[in-house]
């Protein structure tokens, strides 16, 4: 199972970025997929996830509005758009699965990891 995570970089305070996670090796239209974050000396902390159809998301309330989770079965991609970026953003992205493919509001789920990607915004 391999996870990569890509799209990450520096953007100032109010800009946007995409992040995109390329999954390969598992069936990926099996899974629920979900991307979260850690910033430095902080926990990793939940922020969107979605089910394997696409039709179903779930966000933390601090990205609620601003960031928009997709996802591409044809391609196994799973995308993260975030707008409105803040300096609190600022973190290490990873995209996770979740062998359970409605349970996407289920945060513990998730049990497998990929690398991330890291994300910096400036005030």
């Amino acid at each position: 199972v391999q996870l990569q995570a890509s799209g990450g970089g520096l953007v100032q305070a109010g800009g946007s970025l995409r992040l995109s996670c390329q999954a390969s090796g598992f069936a990926f239209d099996d899974y629920a997929m979900g991307w979260f974050r850690q910033a430095p000396g902080r926990e990793r902390e939940f922020v969107a996830s979605i089910d394997w159809s696409g039709t179903m998301t779930h966000y933390a309330d601090s990205v609620k509005g601003r960031f928009t989770i997709s996802r591409d079965n044809a391609k196994n991609m799973v995308y993260l758009r975030m707008g409105s970026l803040r300096p609190g953003d600022t973190a290490d992205y990873l995209c996770a699965a979740n062998p359970h493919p409605y349970d996407h509001r289920n945060i513990d789920g998730f049990n497998t990891w990929g690398q991330g990607t890291l994300v910096t915004v400036s005030s």
